[in-house]
């Protein structure tokens, strides 16, 4: 429980935030987001500026249940504000936090949050591979929701050629055959990313499975290929 003689870092953020918001750009943010989610309305440079002046030094699990506070916010800064935070203290979370992050993600979602959280659980996975973090993803793939299975396909974005070339494949393959447009776009997405490094790979990958990866993934894969 909280120690009530010290401030609660929830009202700590929303005292930052008041002054930021603008209500003319949440109307815009909310259609943005086919008005599924109010706004305040706080630009994301202001945001990120205001989380990381804010952002307190908790153990990783009271990190985690505040990140669950403020995915309960109705504004959708706050899950925003709590990936920020999370972003920041990623080297701070362990391998075990990568569940709770999953079930974070299930909360609310559509894809700024989803995809907010796969770049999280992406660096937490590369920092703790040694350890066994990619059998969560390979799970991940299973899932019934699709924005979990979104987060398994993305989860690699940006390793670079540290990708694990297998599993990006592997997880391609078995997700094509879905006609979700977020898992079609994901696919696309990540083959797409790992062709900057290694675009000889990508296109052979994309030509040789042409008929069973749909058009909208191969548009995306063969974005940048020559």
């Amino acid at each position: 429980m909280r120690n009530m003689t010290t401030p609660d870092p929830l009202d700590s953020l929303k005292t930052r935030l008041a002054p930021l918001a603008d209500p003319a750009r949440a109307v815009s943010m909310r259609a943005y987001q086919r008005d599924q989610f109010d706004f305040l309305g706080v630009a994301t440079p202001e945001r990120r500026a205001a989380v990381k002046a804010w952002a307190p030094g908790l153990p990783w699990p009271e990190l985690l249940a505040l990140a669950g506070r403020l995915w309960d916010e109705p504004r959708r800064e706050y899950q925003y504000a709590a990936i920020d935070l999370l972003d920041l203290r990623r080297k701070d979370l362990p391998f075990e936090a990568i569940a709770p992050l999953l079930a974070l993600a299930r909360r609310k979602p559509w894809w700024e949050t989803v995809d907010g959280l796969a770049g999280v659980i992406g660096k937490l996975v590369r920092a703790h591979r040694a350890c066994g973090a990619r059998d969560a993803m390979d799970a991940a793939l299973l899932d019934d929701s699709f924005w979990i299975r979104r987060i398994a396909m993305t989860h690699q974005l940006g390793w670079r050629l540290e990708t694990d070339e297998a599993r990006l494949f592997g997880y391609a393959l078995r997700l094509a055959p879905e006609r979700e447009f977020f898992i079609r776009k994901a696919i696309g997405w990540a083959l797409r990313d790992y062709a900057k490094w290694a675009p000889q790979t990508v296109g052979c990958f994309a030509d040789a499975h042409e008929d069973l990866l749909s058009p909208l993934t191969l548009r995306e894969a063969r974005k940048h290929l020559a």
